[in-house]
């Protein structure tokens, strides 16, 4: 079994679903310590005529101490961010064939009000996995594990639980993981390279690594082909 990991990020980019359709079980790291800066679980890039459009989930964090991230509390107080979101997604993205097609999904979203920031990430990656990407493999939260090791011991930990005999990263992924640690495991580490692939886009000059939702307003059904053709090469051993 070949299993990865990743945060359970806001409207994930292609990557994040590149290396889940070649892994047989993706597990969501949601139960690790949420960023304190600005991170990528509860923020994101779209496009719009200016360039990069960032839209951010705001949280609580004041007096909240370090949060996991499957604790952390969306707050609803600030300007009725939802609306505004809802306005700049349709302000970029009002000439993209199918927009249209995802705007209830966006509407009923925000409309449910979901209080963690885990289960609102959750909704999204799975609208795109299943219902857009048609991605097959399966999906486990990190907290149904309940590990408490940290660093590569967890990751190693997790692959030992779902004995897996694989685990897939990233190559720029590689200085964080101790692969001794695996070894003695019998785990056999794989790094690849995302090579992202150029599609159509609204709004000029081509812009890289934005949220998978780009892809899916501009080209809808064929935007699991367009991934699925990004070649995949396992890199092993890492290189220098």
């Amino acid at each position: 079994m070949i299993i990865a990991t990743h945060q359970p990020i806001f409207s994930p980019w292609l990557g994040f679903f590149f290396k889940a359709m070649h892994c047989d079980l993706l597990i969501l790291l949601d139960d690790v310590q949420f960023p304190l800066g600005t991170t990528w679980v509860s923020r994101n890039r779209f496009k719009f005529h200016q360039g990069m459009l960032w839209l951010t989930i705001p949280v609580w964090k004041k007096g909240r101490g370090l949060q996991k991230i499957n604790q952390v509390e969306i707050c609803y107080q600030q300007d009725d961010w939802p609306r505004k979101h809802l306005a700049s997604l349709s302000t970029a993205y009002a000439h993209a064939p199918y927009w249209e097609d995802h705007r209830p999904f966006w509407e009923e979203l925000y409309r449910q009000r979901p209080t963690k920031l885990l289960d609102l990430n959750l909704k999204i990656i799975d609208y795109l996995k299943t219902s857009l990407l048609a991605i097959p493999v399966n999906i486990q939260l990190s907290s149904s594990l309940a590990i408490e090791a940290s660093g590569s011991e967890r990751l190693v930990e997790i692959c030992r639980r779902l004995k897996a005999t694989t685990y897939l990263a990233q190559y720029e992924a590689r200085k964080f993981i101790q692969e001794e640690t695996f070894a003695q495991a019998g785990v056999e580490v794989r790094y690849f390279r995302f090579h992202h692939p150029v599609y159509p886009q609204l709004w000029g000059e081509f812009i890289s690594n934005l949220s998978a939702w780009d892809l899916l307003f501009t080209c809808g059904p064929r935007s699991y082909n367009i991934l699925a053709r990004s070649p995949f090469k396992v890199i092993s051993p890492p290189q220098t």
